[in-house]
């Protein structure tokens, strides 16, 4: 089976954009277009470029679950900043639902590596900052907030500081804040990469079982291999900076994926081999 999906995903890679739309049988949510970023350094007068993306292209689905991965510095992060419209493309150019980004939007909500929780407010506060940002009212706030707060297991937590809560905990209340503006989609940097191996395990399963609830466009960006494969509908590979599209893999495991069977399952395992294979090939190259 696992062959049949890289045999599909080469084929996916071969298509131009046009026929990739045609393939996906409706228009995407979002469309990144041969995007290209610099960034200049300047030491002591003298500067220089720092190539982070080449001409990525990419489509991704309403309600697609895609994953990231790629070698530290090839632009992930980066990327994940221009769909948010916190950066400009150099080149290229980012479609959200037909419309061109050029900037900051209401569709858009991330959630970051770092928490970001503000460690005066409590969990409800924290949550409802969001919401505050964009006037709602104080009652519905408090009633979303309250919300979001218990789909994520943190109820009875309402009125805890950060600093009193777990790291995993944490993370739910960064997760409840960026749903609580219901926002299209959903840009996760790392999320879990500051977590221990279980509890970020644990957070892989109560992120699968919201995004079958909410049913979210999710863009994750990861480092883990097993992670990408366990979440995603679809895998993008990314090359050594400058970062670019390597291969696009398929993930042809059943949903919901919420049973430890399906990390032994052997398309699992011979995908996630397959990622790692294709990262140090890449990296060798690249040296």
């Amino acid at each position: 089976m696992v062959g049949a999906a890289l045999e599909s995903s080469q084929v996916w890679n071969d298509l131009n954009e046009s026929d990739r739309q045609k393939r996906l049988g409706r228009p995407s949510m979002v469309e990144i277009r041969g995007v290209s970023k610099s960034f200049h350094k300047t030491v002591k007068d003298r500067t220089t470029e720092i190539k982070a993306l080449a001409d990525v292209s990419l489509a991704i689905r309403e309600n697609e679950f895609v994953s990231i991965i790629g070698p530290s510095g090839c632009g992930k992060t980066t990327l994940l900043k221009m769909i948010d419209g916190l950066i400009p493309c150099d080149s290229g150019k980012i479609v959200i639902d037909g419309k061109q980004i050029t900037g900051p939007g209401p569709d858009r909500a991330v959630v970051f590596q770092s928490f970001a929780l503000l460690p005066w407010r409590t969990v409800l506060a924290n949550v409802q900052f969001s919401l505050e940002l964009r006037q709602t009212s104080k009652e519905e706030r408090t009633k979303t907030a309250r919300d979001y707060l218990k789909r994520v297991g943190l109820a009875d937590f309402e009125n805890h500081y950060p600093h009193e809560l777990s790291g995993g905990m944490q993370q739910r209340a960064g997760l409840a804040r960026a749903l609580a503006v219901n926002p299209s989609i959903l840009l996760m940097d790392e999320p879990f990469g500051a977590v221990d191996a279980q509890t970020r395990q644990l957070l892989q399963e109560e992120l699968l079982e919201l995004w079958q609830r909410e049913r979210k466009t999710v863009i994750f960006i990861t480092h883990s291999m097993d992670e990408a494969v366990y979440l995603s509908d679809r895998v993008v590979v990314m090359t050594p900076r400058p970062g670019r599209v390597a291969e696009i893999l398929d993930v042809p495991l059943a949903r919901p994926r919420l049973s430890e069977e399906v990390r032994r399952d052997a398309t699992f395992v011979d995908l996630t081999n397959y990622i790692w294979r294709s990262l140090k090939q890449a990296m060798e190259n690249h040296h």
